[in-house]
C-alpha cells in the first residue's frame, strides 16, 4: 500500500535521542513526488531534533506503518514548496519552516 493524498495527518514515530524510546507525535505531512515532508518553524522540537540525529523512522497512516528514512531539506525553493502544499491559501504558507523529508522503504 502507498500513501496517495498530497496533504494527510499521519503519526511520525522518532527514536529518542536521549531515551532511545519510541517517540510518537501526529502532524500534518505533505506527499509530494514520492516522499513525505514535515515541517515546523524552528528545530527545536523533539520529533524534529529525534528524526535528525536517528533517521530511521516510521509514518503510521490509515491502520499501515511504513518505515522510511529522514534528512534535514536544505533547499530553500523546496522548503518553500512544502509549506505552500501544507498551508494551501494560507498566509502562513508564506512563513520560513524548516522540513525534513523522508523516504520511505
Amino acid at each position: 500500500m502507498k500513501i496517495s493524498e498530497e496533504l494527510f495527518r499521519p503519526i511520525l514515530v522518532t527514536k529518542g535521542r536521549k531515551t532511545g524510546k519510541e517517540h510518537s507525535v501526529m502532524l500534518r505531512a505533505v506527499n509530494h513526488n514520492g516522499k513525505i515532508y514535515f515541517s515546523r518553524h524552528r528545530p527545536d522540537g523533539d520529533w524534529f531534533q529525534n528524526a535528525i540525529i536517528n533517521s530511521q523512522v516510521k509514518v503510521q497512516y490509515n491502520g499501515t506503518v511504513f518505515t522510511g528514512h529522514a534528512k534535514l531539506v536544505e533547499d530553500e525553493e523546496l522548503n518553500k514548496k512544502i509549506s505552500e502544499l501544507k498551508y494551501p491559501g494560507e498566509e502562513r504558507a508564506k512563513e520560513k519552516r524548516v522540513t525534513i523529508e523522508v523516504t520511505l522503504d
